[in-house]
């Protein structure tokens, strides 16, 4: 935990410390990872781009017909983050099978200027395709794998070969010739919002990219709500020579720039 963070849960509106939180054991979020979540960043308080994430969660229980009160969740949201505070941080969120509205605040984790990166063959589960199900152990699993190979973090490649994303982010890479590409949603891969505000932002091609086509990059980033924008130092035993580079700086200042604005705006 970082120092001085207070974690605070509300489980179906009860706010509480989280190490004191409590749901019954009979849910089958628990027993079968049944569930769906959001993990959302919080600037002073205030939750980047919360709309779009309940959103997305909305589709995601819709996915494996599971039904919760989104108006009743807003509700206990504002109260946990009102009790909260201006807190730099996340907030994660959480609903289950078994009916629980789970809020909760955490410290963001800490994560360095670059990082290694592995990729792990992987077959994704198609009928959970775009769904942030709470079922994430083969994501971990894949994370644990890189890391054996002396990695930080996978990204996950289909058997045939073609580049599907990280664990828990999205990748973009320049091309030799400085185009910056990017897995399209096509892929199968989950509607980042991040990943939305760097496309919207940069000139990037999306597509359906071999993994030869990645290992020849130039540079290389993940991007996610708890990374932002990070650089990628290596792939597999190739070391990039510019991490970060220039599209990955650019990059960095793109998404601050979309933060900055659409804090204000909130």
């Amino acid at each position: 935990m970082s120092e001085g963070f207070e974690e605070l849960a509300s489980v179906d509106g009860e706010v509480t410390a989280t190490a004191a939180a409590t749901i019954g054991l009979k849910d089958d979020g628990l027993y079968r990872g049944d569930g769906a979540f959001e993990v959302i960043r919080l600037y002073s308080g205030q939750p980047f781009a919360l709309g779009e994430h309940l959103d997305r969660l909305g589709r995601s229980a819709a996915a494996i017909e599971l039904e919760f009160d989104r108006a009743a969740l807003g509700r206990e949201i504002e109260a946990l983050l009102a009790q909260a505070g201006p807190v730099d941080g996340q907030l994660r969120l959480i609903v289950t099978r078994g009916g629980r509205r789970i809020a909760a605040t955490e410290p963001v984790p800490e994560h360095a200027a670059t990082l290694r990166v592995a990729t792990v063959t992987y077959t994704p589960t198609i009928i959970l395709t775009g769904v942030k199900s709470i079922s994430y152990a083969a994501n971990m699993q894949a994370t644990r794998l890189a890391r054996a190979q002396g990695a930080d973090e996978a990204v996950l490649v289909q058997p045939d070969g073609t580049v599907l994303e990280p664990p828990t982010s999205t990748i973009f890479w320049a091309a030799a010739d400085g185009e910056l590409r990017t897995p399209a949603l096509s892929n199968g891969i989950l509607d980042s919002i991040t990943r939305d505000r760097l496309v919207k932002a940069l000139d990037v091609t999306e597509g359906s990219w071999q993994v030869d086509d990645l290992l020849a990059a130039s540079e290389a980033f993940l991007a996610s709500t708890t990374r932002e924008v990070q650089a990628v130092a290596a792939i597999n035993d190739t070391e990039l020579a510019a991490a970060p580079g220039p599209r990955t700086r650019e990059a960095q200042e793109a998404f601050a720039a979309t933060l900055d604005r659409e804090l204000h705006e909130g």
